[in-house]
């Protein structure tokens, strides 16, 4: 790469009526739910994304690509930094929130001081202002205010979260602020923080304090975290997934951990794309909790995902893609800063989606699994516990050559598919879903996206048009009046066949060159499954028992 990401350079703004003295305090920037940020040199209000590239073109913050996107470096940080990320331990908060490796207490004493070390270094610098919303259903929709050091990731800001009406904006008064200072690098011994980055969410002071990485996602999840606490207690279920919606006004929910297929599949060119990544459920139905998506692109293409490529325009934003120079022509094949490279673009980028964000209750929920071991059948059809079973399981397969150190595909759990950002125990996320699937009969499928025939390296993975088939019959309802039997080990339902997919691949076993070696396969990955669900406490006793039978994975399994 020719460029860098820059913190701050010699650039000065030009003066207008939001810049400067004219445009209010350093507090009214920030909001009255926080101290005033005293001495800051020029605060932006609510500039045009067209204006904010300007800006970052000038701060030399990325470059314009050849399809129109600004593209970015990262540094260091070219992914989330689950581990520096903290919950300021606050008195009224003790007891509502899951303590442990996913929300770990940060002093508040040292927050305080954290806090002011940040203003201070953003006393003399420019910083952009945005203020709008999360969450499209106005009933549940959070007013949130995102204060930012850098052009770009203000830009990011708007196209990620929803946008204040002109009414809105005058009277808008932010409930959270997020304050990202990526230049601020924090000192462990003197600050508290593990490393130099720290992402900290203080509820008390409806304040989110980035510092130390320059990756957007981190502005766009703590946000999501903070919906994570706060929508169940007014009786909505938040979730980790994609949303689109049919012909008919059918809604379809799809969960799904990273290299599972949501958003391949949710980008449905029939179907209308309501959101791709966070949506809560009210009694009103479903609601996107974003404006935009932040869609992988790493092997991006027009003919693979010709939706999201057609989204990478001017006023799209990009993390971490590799660009030449000279050419400014973007490849979406190079991993060489990383697997993790990125898109951020208001879902209006996409042809016919749903730009109210807004659906009625689900039709049907997808789970989605890559399973690398060649276990799961290509669909089976869950009940009510064995969904709460598999949600609270959240379970894909980590493929080798991912991270490093990977040499072998790994089972990987992770809590109602959206563990790093749950601030309530999980038991929480499980009720509520259980109580809407019940309250709205809501079927539920695994679809399994993963490998056939022996494990990854020996088998092969489930062909796309396979899977699209798969979910096209789920979505028509098509599967309903098919037989089928229950899996022996797992318990769920299993198809005996399915409209245009091959009969013989319904059932993983049979597709196995050695059954027995199978039947290893499955007892390995059933005793998995348990020993992770042993971690959960409060869990009714009918949940428990909709996972897999050991004592059937034990034995050789005929048929």
């Amino acid at each position: 790469m020719a460029y860098e990401a820059v913190a701050h350079s010699a650039w000065q703004p030009e003066k207008d009526e939001r810049c400067g003295a004219d445009s209010g305090t350093p507090s009214d920037v920030l909001g009255g739910n926080v101290a005033a940020l005293a001495g800051v040199r020029a605060a932006h209000y609510n500039l045009s994304v067209p204006r904010l590239i300007e800006i970052a073109v000038a701060r030399r913050e990325g470059v314009l690509t050849s399809m129109g996107a600004f593209n970015v470096a990262g540094g260091r940080y070219t992914g989330r930094s689950p581990d520096d990320r903290f919950i300021v331990d606050e008195p009224g908060i003790q007891e509502e929130i899951w303590w442990g490796p996913v929300n770990r207490p940060f002093p508040q004493a040292a927050f305080d001081r954290l806090y002011y070390r940040v203003t201070r270094y953003l006393k003399d610098r420019e910083i952009f202002v945005f203020d709008g919303f999360a969450g499209a259903d106005p009933e549940y929709r959070l007013p949130i205010r995102v204060v930012t050091e850098l052009a770009w990731q203000n830009a990011f800001a708007q196209q990620v979260f929803l946008h204040a009406t002109p009414d809105e904006l005058h009277a808008h008064e932010p409930e959270f602020t997020v304050i990202s200072a990526p230049g601020f690098k924090a000192l462990p011994e003197r600050d508290g923080t593990r490393s130099e980055a720290f992402i900290l969410i203080s509820f008390a002071r409806r304040l989110i304090l980035i510092g130390g990485t320059y990756y957007a996602g981190e502005i766009k999840k703590s946000v999501f975290s903070v919906m994570n606490f706060l929508l169940p207690r007014r009786g909505v279920f938040p979730m980790h997934c994609s949303a689109n919606i049919g012909p008919t006004g059918d809604v379809a929910l799809f969960f799904g951990l990273s290299g599972t297929g949501k958003t391949t599949l949710s980008a449905d060119p029939a179907r209308r794309l309501i959101g791709d990544d966070e949506h809560g459920w009210s009694a009103r139905g479903v609601f996107n909790i974003e404006g935009g998506c932040y869609a992988k692109c790493i092997r991006l293409s027009p003919e693979s995902e010709p939706l999201i490529y057609q989204a990478i325009r001017f006023g799209t934003v990009l993390e971490n893609v590799v660009v030449d120079p000279d050419t400014r022509r973007p490849d979406f094949d190079s991993d060489a800063l990383t697997e993790n490279t990125r898109a951020g673009f208001p879902v209006s980028f996409i042809p016919g989606a749903v730009t109210c964000g807004l659906g009625g209750h689900p039709s049907v929920i997808i789970f989605l699994a890559a399973d690398a071991f060649g276990v799961l059948p290509p669909v089976a059809r869950l009940t009510k516990e064995q969904a709460m079973y598999h949600f609270l399981s959240g379970y894909t397969s980590k493929l080798a050559g991912t991270e490093r150190a990977v040499t072998t595909p790994q089972a990987t759990f992770s809590t109602c598919f959206a563990a790093p950002f749950l601030p309530r125990p999980p038991v929480v996320y499980s009720r509520l879903l259980g109580q809407k699937i019940e309250a709205h009969d809501v079927p539920v499928y695994l679809v399994n996206t993963g490998w056939i025939g022996g494990p990854y390296g020996v088998g092969s993975r489930i062909r796309i048009r396979d899977t699209r088939a798969i979910v096209s019959a789920v979505l028509s309802g098509k599967l309903n009046d098919i037989p089928a039997a229950p899996d022996p080990v797992f318990g769920f339902m299993v198809p005996e066949a399915c409209p245009g997919v091959p009969s013989e691949i319904m059932k993983p076993r049979a597709t196995w060159a050695d059954p027995r070696a199978y039947d290893e396969q499955a007892a390995a990955l059933a005793r998995r499954f348990v020993e992770n669900f042993a971690c959960f406490d409060d869990v009714p006793d009918a949940v428990k028992a909709a996972g897999p039978r050991l004592t059937q994975a034990g034995a050789a399994i005929g048929g």
